[in-house]
């Protein structure tokens, strides 16, 4: 059991991060931070805006100062960008911060989802497929490093995944007040 005062939700595109972090943050009465849209209100630009404008590097910048902002507060549930694992700094923080869920979703799921998408950066290829096998190769280790319970979301729909998790956590976290 891992007393902590936030619940953080890390995982791939189309894991259902923020919806099934909606349902979360009202049954745990947590206030809800979707780090993407917290860094679009700050810059006032869309994460596409920002990722055409400062690249992918300037876009990590900016959610790392964020994360670090937003995990000083207690009682949030927050929802990260799928790529906020790849700092090793965010993963300290992810994990010194909160309970750590990774929702788990497999490539061919995430197409599916994402089929009418077209607001993320890195999908904005004919091979979307391919991006999506690769940033699982690459990611899944990060995520398994910062979690303390893992969740698959496969086939479920947002109201089931929120009930089936909300009934795991109620066994495995203990929410805490931050030392």
């Amino acid at each position: 059991m891992n007393p902590a005062a936030n619940l953080i939700l890390v995982g791939p595109m189309g894991a259902g991060k923020s919806c099934i972090g909606r349902r979360l943050a009202e049954h745990y009465d947590l206030r809800l931070v979707d780090a993407d849209r917290e860094i679009e209100q700050r810059t006032g630009a869309s994460v596409a805006t920002i990722f055409e404008c400062e690249g992918e590097a300037g876009f990590r910048t900016r959610e790392r100062a964020a994360l670090g902002e937003l995990l000083a507060a207690d009682g949030l549930l927050l929802a990260t960008g799928g790529g906020a694992v790849l700092d090793a700094e965010n993963r300290r923080l992810l994990r010194a911060r909160g309970f750590v869920v990774h929702l788990q979703v497999s490539p061919a799921q995430q197409l599916a989802r994402l089929a009418r998408d077209t607001t993320r950066p890195l999908l904005q290829r004919d091979d979307r497929e391919v991006v999506l096998d690769e940033m699982a190769a690459s990611r899944a280790p990060l995520y398994a490093e910062v979690a303390d319970l893992q969740f698959d979301t496969d086939g479920l729909v947002a109201a089931d995944a929120a009930a089936r998790l909300i009934a795991r956590l109620d066994r495995h976290w203990q929410r805490g007040v931050a030392a």
